[in-house]
């Protein structure tokens, strides 16, 4: 495979997103409202977006056209906006928006679209995807199939009921996708999206847990949805088809995880090496004693085969194909690539890469978390498993028939 072509303006794009976000973005990392869920960041996360407006780098992924830039460049510009965990957030690159933005623009109507999609790309509002449901009451997580909030028609409103779990942003959101499994006869028991205005009454948030990352405004809250009623026309697609939006969805925001977390670990890399490099013990820097330099020096290799990994299956989905499979490879071994190169920055680092002088400590929070939301490497690994026992067995039957 040879490595992708960086366009023109992918690239020009990208040296924006990257100024921006090293210029204007860098010091927020030590503005007090970054510790928090609620409100205080939030009014953070708009006042850095209107600087983002200014500078021309606001929802840089999609054209003022509406297009989105394909997958490649996608990850040229998605990789430079996560040098900083606030990059996403002031770029509006961040999860779980801009892959909620990229279901709208492919699944949603011209209605949706207009409600919906406009005021997410223009950066006035945050959404939340309502998915995963408590485990404790055998809901959905991984396995989508055993969803249990329900809906129903009722005239010219479907009528949604249950509860959600892990549901990131919600606190705080004004746009929800809210996925549920119908019990409408025509729709066979598939799975059904609707896109719905937050606050909602009908939509309560329980809990709002302390988590290990917190780099997602409103956290991951856990919800009710106590007879929803949303009209018709708010839903996102067609009845029954649910779990295959999911997976439009789903396979190219694993791959912007990746991309975004990326750029977050190049940048603490980029911290670990020019602390090793100015501290001194045992009469040289630390970057000239072996077990400190070659960690680095492994760094540097997980990085490149990291981005290898981005810009490979970031070029398969740009073929038209849904990409499962790879975005599944490449969500196992970046995440656990990243998580190697955060924790030797940490461990380069001593004491201070514990601390929030820098956001080594944050970037190896935040890179634990993402090992496994989007599916935990254990699933993709099952999932891959189960694929490469279909193709032995297709490849017998052939072998036979021949």
């Amino acid at each position: 495979m040879n490595f992708p072509e960086i366009s023109e303006r992918a690239q020009a794009i990208g040296a924006k997103v990257e100024a921006f976000v090293r210029e204007v973005v860098f010091p927020y990392e030590q503005d007090d409202r970054r510790d928090h869920h609620g409100a205080p960041m939030d009014v953070m996360v708009m006042e850095m977006r209107e600087k983002a407006r200014a500078a021309g780098v606001l929802t840089p992924h999609v054209l003022p056209d509406g297009s989105h830039l394909t997958q490649v460049e996608t990850a040229h510009v998605l990789i430079r906006s996560g040098l900083s965990p606030l990059g996403p957030l002031a770029c509006n690159t961040n999860a779980p928006d801009e892959g909620n933005m990229y279901l709208l623009g492919h699944v949603g109507s011209d209605l949706l679209k207009e409600k919906f999609l406009k005021q997410m790309l223009s950066g006035q509002s945050r959404s939340a995807f309502f998915m995963t449901e408590p485990a404790e009451l055998g809901g959905a997580g991984s396995d989508p199939s055993m969803m249990i909030t329900t809906c129903k028609k009722d005239g010219n409103h479907w009528v949604v009921n249950g509860k959600k779990a892990f549901i990131t942003g919600a606190e705080g959101a004004k746009v929800g996708i809210v996925m549920a499994k119908s019990e409408d006869p025509d729709s066979m028991g598939g799975a059904c999206m609707f896109v719905v205005d937050l606050p909602d009454p009908a939509i309560r948030i329980d809990a709002v847990p302390n988590t290990i990352d917190n780099s997602m405004p409103g956290s991951h809250a856990t919800v009710t949805i106590d007879a929803l009623r949303v009209p018709a026309d708010q839903m996102l697609g067609e009845a029954g088809e649910g779990f295959k939006y999911a997976q439009i969805r789903l396979s190219p925001a694993r791959l912007s995880h990746c991309m975004r977390w990326l750029g977050a670990c190049i940048r603490a890399q980029e911290i670990a090496t020019d602390y090793a490099c100015r501290r001194m013990a045992f009469g040289k820097t630390l970057i000239d004693h072996e077990g400190v330099g070659f960690m680095l020096a492994q760094n540097k290799i997980d990085i490149k085969q990291a981005e290898l990994m981005v810009y490979w299956c970031a070029s398969v989905l740009d073929t038209g194909s849904l990409g499962t499979v790879e975005s599944s490879m490449a969500k196992v071994a970046v995440s656990e690539a990243l998580m190697r190169i955060a924790d030797n920055c940490v461990q380069v680092m001593g004491g201070n890469g514990v601390t929030d002088k820098t956001i080594v400590e944050q970037v190896f929070r935040e890179i634990r978390a993402f090992r496994i939301y989007d599916g935990p490497t254990e699933v993709h690994k099952w999932s891959l498993a189960k694929k490469i026992k279909r193709d032995w067995r297709e490849t017998q039957a052939a072998t036979q028939e021949a």
